[in-house]
């Protein structure tokens, strides 16, 4: 039976390496694999996606108004459906997402952040967060050591910010993983 997976993780967990992964296993196996990638990522180009390591590969592009469930119909013969950046998928895409597993019995994996620069769910976790058979977090440390669950958005001189739009696409440029403790203390001392 098939299901409908969430694998999250904060920037630099390795979620693209895994969803490539993912997709070459597979594929390895004779299998068909529709890769997606929303349109609001498009930091390595419109359709293209790549990893940290060096993985790419080529994905049907979703924007805010694609169908993903009518899409399906052009795709005959797909074992599983792989989405890599999850977050920026709308709920509604999200549900199709569902119709998917549940009506046409194909696995759907979805790779992506579960929260933002601010802490806070973006519409496309939350929607997955709510309705996903299996929720797996993949881990990546702070500087420290610890856990990191933050996506913390820094300044051109190195400083967190914590407010302004929900979405900025960057990478370790941009952003960095850390645990709540030590971005909380930042903060506080970026206030002295």
């Amino acid at each position: 039976m098939a299901k409908l997976y969430f694998k999250y993780g904060a920037m630099g967990s390795s979620k693209t390496a895994q969803a490539l992964i993912t997709k070459f296993n597979y594929e390895e196996r004779g299998m068909k694999v529709w890769l997606l990638k929303p349109a609001t990522d498009s930091r390595d180009g419109v359709s293209t996606i790549r990893s940290r390591i060096g993985l790419s590969a080529e994905a049907e592009v979703v924007a805010a108004d694609f169908d993903v469930r009518a899409a399906l119909v052009d795709h005959p013969g797909i074992d599983v459906v792989i989405v890599d950046e999850c977050q920026f998928m709308a709920p509604a895409q999200i549900d199709a997402l569902r119709t998917i597993v549940d009506e046409d019995n194909i696995p759907v994996l979805c790779f992506g952040l579960r929260t933002d620069f601010r802490t806070k769910l973006f519409p496309g976790s939350q929607r997955l967060l709510e309705i996903a058979d299996s929720i797996t977090e993949i881990k990546t440390i702070c500087a420290c050591g610890s856990k990191a669950i933050v996506n913390a958005r820094l300044d051109a001189n190195g400083k967190i910010i914590t407010h302004g739009a929900q979405i900025m696409l960057g990478g370790n440029d941009r952003y960095v993983a850390m645990c709540h403790k030590c971005w909380s203390k930042q903060i506080a001392d970026q206030k002295v």
